[in-house]
């Protein structure tokens, strides 16, 4: 195809137009591998900090409730600054944005690796989150800029393969960093790939179109979202140590759903919104965002269960279980570029009923895991499960941005990613309060057994007190060496018991899924009727 046709079948900017004419038909391909590299190193902070934490917290002396802000205050900045993107590719124009983004990132990154202290440390969490919430909305909309509408769904599961291959590389290349150096180094890492993007974001990304008008910011907006994401976040991850009941986290919870109340009814007012909450009355999107959240609740559910379950049940180390995740998420990024390329051709409600099922079934499959599930059983189920998201996610995407008109894809864009974020968030938080939950109960029925004329626990007490006997242990130590056994063979069959109840839930309520699904499918029925 030639240069002119290619440009006749794009609904795009002048100035991109130019780029192509100096590029040629390859830079679409080209600027979208910038932006993928950009997505790639921005979110691979995300998660190969995280399996560093336990040194960290060593190295500072500080305990849980201060480590957990790592992960909360990057979250929560990477959520508010997903609606800044639209606004920024308005007023600066992407070649700007992903630079000073990526600058953002470098510097947050530097900060980290030589914090001497941990408030230093979550600064630099909260100036990487920034990067990778602006960054990560550009790829679904540069794909409708840059590539004709037969060709986008291949397009964004191509593009979707930096988002998959983050999780699925963080935690092993996290882990092997820290052991075989030291956790600076899960920065350090870091540094290469916007060193590269820079340039890259300069010569070849489109600048701002001159002919647009400036718009002013939501200030009022973005400080209403910012205190009510950010309190949420902190109530949901302090609820299960400090109680859901404490002062604390109920203030947290209170103000954050208080905040963003008002933010919802400061949009609605604001003729400039930071969110055109019009966006919701496209039926179809806002079914895509409720997809978009769940599956997000899955995936990072998935994330917090399987690798603690390798390493609580199993026994295996943080290295050893990031390599087991590792070809699932190869899979996924594999699977990714097909189903893209079938949403092009297929209804896209059909490719994610599938993925749904099949990621439903993953965990479905997880249910009977024990500590003597073989290595590659226990991979061929994540497997599954990541094909699952392989298939749902890119028609996901490219049937969301595709829900609305034109001029609100930059904000559909963002608004995806945070629904996702959000979903994230709750389906991480909702699987370790279940967890620790199920936890208890078990323990306490197994308890409860255990009563002084408890045959089986008797008997098990002197076969145990017989072989230490054999080994020349003295006969006060023996007994309690053996009562220390039961109690720990006791704690282990609860935990067993609830990590099989927690893959039981997140199965089923993964299904919930398929209604908003079914709803889009029906709506689509109707109206080609």
């Amino acid at each position: 195809m030639s240069v002119e046709a290619y440009i006749d079948s794009l609904n795009t900017s002048d100035t991109i137009k130019a780029l192509f004419r100096r590029h040629g038909v390859a830079y679409a391909w080209i600027a979208m591998a910038v932006i993928t590299l950009a997505m790639l190193s921005t979110l691979l902070s995300t998660t190969i900090v995280n399996v560093a934490i336990p040194r960290i917290m060593g190295a500072f002396g500080i305990g849980q409730d201060q480590a957990q802000w790592l992960s909360t205050a990057n979250l929560a900045s990477s959520t508010v600054a997903m609606l800044l993107t639209s606004w920024l590719v308005q007023m600066w124009g992407i070649r700007l944005v992903v630079s000073w983004s990526m600058l953002v990132f470098l510097l947050g990154t530097v900060i980290g690796g030589m914090s001497p202290n941990v408030e230093l440390m979550i600064f630099s969490r909260v100036l990487q989150g920034i990067a990778a919430g602006i960054i990560t909305p550009l790829s679904m909309f540069v794909v409708f800029l840059l590539f004709p509408y037969n060709r986008q769904g291949m397009v964004m599961g191509v593009s979707s393969i930096g988002v998959m291959l983050a999780p699925a590389l963080g935690p092993t290349l996290g882990g092997v960093l820290t052991d075989t150096f030291n956790w600076r180094y899960v920065y350090y890492v870091c540094l290469v790939a916007p060193l590269l993007c820079i340039p890259l974001a300069l010569i070849y990304l489109p600048d701002r179109d001159g002919d647009k008008p400036d718009i002013p910011f939501d200030w009022l907006g973005l400080l209403l979202l910012s205190v009510g994401i950010s309190l949420l976040f902190v109530g949901l991850s302090n609820g299960r140590r400090e109680g859901w009941d404490s002062v604390m986290v109920l203030s947290n919870l209170g103000v954050g759903i208080s905040s963003s109340c008002a933010f919802i009814y400061w949009q609605l007012r604001n003729p400039t919104p930071l969110l055109n909450l019009a966006i919701f009355r496209h039926y179809r999107f806002a079914m895509y965002s409720i997809i978009g959240f769940v599956f997000s609740a899955g995936l990072y559910g998935s994330t917090y269960l399987i690798p603690l379950f390798l390493q609580l049940v199993q026994g295996m180390s943080p290295t050893d279980s990031g390599l087991l995740t590792m070809p699932a998420g190869l899979i996924m990024a594999v699977v990714a570029p097909f189903c893209g390329r079938l949403a092009d051709r297929y209804d896209p409600t059909l490719l994610i009923a599938w993925g749904t099922l099949l990621f439903s079934g993953s965990f479905l499959l997880m249910v009977g895991a024990d500590a003597n599930t073989s290595f590659f059983t226990f991979a061929w189920w994540m497997a599954i499960g990541r094909i699952g998201i392989g298939f749902a996610f890119p028609p996901m995407s490219m049937a969301g941005v595709r829900a609305v008109p034109a001029d609100l894809v930059g904000q559909a864009s963002g608004v995806l990613n945070i629904m996702r974020q959000l979903g994230g968030a709750f389906g991480l938080n909702l699987c370790s309060l279940m967890l620790a939950q199920r936890s208890v109960f078990h323990l306490d029925a197994v308890l409860s057994t255990q009563r002084p004329d408890n045959s089986e626990t008797l008997q098990s007490i002197f076969i145990l007190e017989q072989q230490l006997t054999a080994i020349g242990m003295p006969a006060i130590e023996k007994k309690l060496t053996a009562m220390q056994y039961i109690s720990d063979s006791l704690h282990f069959q609860a935990t067993v018991l609830a990590f099989k109840d927690s893959f039981l839930a997140s199965s089923l309520v993964f299904l919930a899924a398929l209604l908003p699904v079914w709803l889009i499918w029906r709506s689509n029925r109707a109206a080609a009727s």
